[in-house]
């Protein structure tokens, strides 16, 4: 070993035992709120939810009770989002969502746990829990996404119950909407279509799931970002995770939240990462002021992020037994 390597390596060994020693005198360099776990890798002590909009709130409280009890993250956002997916004043989400143009409810959802495995519906009917078909394509099959009559097939098959998804309240609005906007669905800051999640259990794993009823009033086998992996959502055991809402081409057009994800890996906090993906889409999208794209991230040190592109976006922050909702830093300041 020449002088240069030798004096390397006993800078790297002098800085390994400093961590050590602090570690053993309770002094832990990445944060108060964690902690050394068995294996050596990082445990949270209190698990974390992120969710995307104001609903997001019951959802983290669904999927906080499984977590509580030392459940793990894939069970836990599988658990969460069904609660706006079940919630019948919820008109971007699960069974009363707004119809496409032609009247049809068609729903979209990604899952991912720990491993990198990952499961995905689109283009689903009569079905009112995507989030658990994808889950089922995850588990049981050699693929990632089903669509349209064979994701409803397999869901068939699997046990899952054929429904009327079209809503009294949601075929009214589509029938009022059909007067006035001459098929041309509407694109806004306010047409927000999905609910994404994010878990980190105690163990320190983490797990996203994401689901929709898409743009309101789309064009008939329109999907948008939600259910492909790394643009609705996409979840690192190693990094962390992230969630898009909003306008689901502007997201795909990036890769959202893979990009989000990738910015973490390469040093940037989960506030800043979600900061360089809209300004990402601003670089890409033309009519972005005319638009909302928001973005939600945690790390696997349980740190958040949110940012979108005009006021509005609101997200659920479920750690340290607290769950609540919090305005996201956006873009365009008047």
């Amino acid at each position: 070993m020449n002088r240069r390597k030798f004096v390397l390596n006993t800078f790297l060994t002098s800085i390994g035992g400093l961590v050590g020693i602090n570690y053993l005198k309770g002094n832990n360099p990445i944060g108060e709120h964690l902690k050394s776990s068995v294996n050596g890798g990082i445990m949270l002590d209190n698990p974390t939810i992120i969710s995307t909009w104001k609903f997001g709130i019951e959802a983290n409280a669904a999927a906080y009770e499984i977590l509580s009890k030392g459940g793990n993250a894939l069970d836990a956002v599988e658990a969460g989002v069904r609660v706006p997916e079940a919630d019948l004043n919820n008109t971007s989400v699960g069974r009363a969502g707004y119809p496409d143009r032609d009247g049809k409810v068609t729903l979209d959802a990604c899952i991912m746990d720990k491993d990198g495995n990952a499961g995905s519906v689109a283009f689903i009917q009569h079905i009112a829990h995507p989030i658990s078909v994808a889950r089922a394509v995850m588990e049981k099959t050699p693929h990632v996404m089903l669509v349209g009559d064979g994701a409803l097939q397999f869901a068939l098959e699997n046990g899952f119950k054929k429904e009327e998804l079209l809503t009294d309240n949601a075929k009214k609005a589509w029938e009022e909407w059909k007067k006035k906007n001459n098929y041309t669905p509407p694109v806004g800051p306010n047409n927000h279509d999905t609910i994404g999640m994010l878990a980190i259990d105690k163990a320190g794993n983490i797990s996203g799931a994401c689901t929709t009823s898409g743009l309101a009033f789309k064009m008939h086998g329109r999907v948008g970002d939600s259910p492909i992996i790394g643009a609705g959502m996409y979840a690192d055991n190693n990094v962390g995770g992230a969630a898009a809402t909003g306008l689901g081409e502007a997201v795909i057009k990036i890769a959202g939240s893979f990009l989000v994800v990738e910015a973490m890996r390469n040093g940037k906090t989960p506030q800043e990462a979600c900061e360089m993906a809209v300004h990402r889409i601003i670089e890409k999208q033309k009519n972005y002021k005319d638009i909302q794209v928001g973005f939600i991230a945690i790390n696997k040190n349980g740190e958040r992020g949110a940012y979108s592109l005009v006021k509005g976006f609101q997200y659920a922050f479920h750690q340290k037994g607290e769950n609540k909702v919090y305005d996201s830093d956006y873009h365009l300041k008047e």
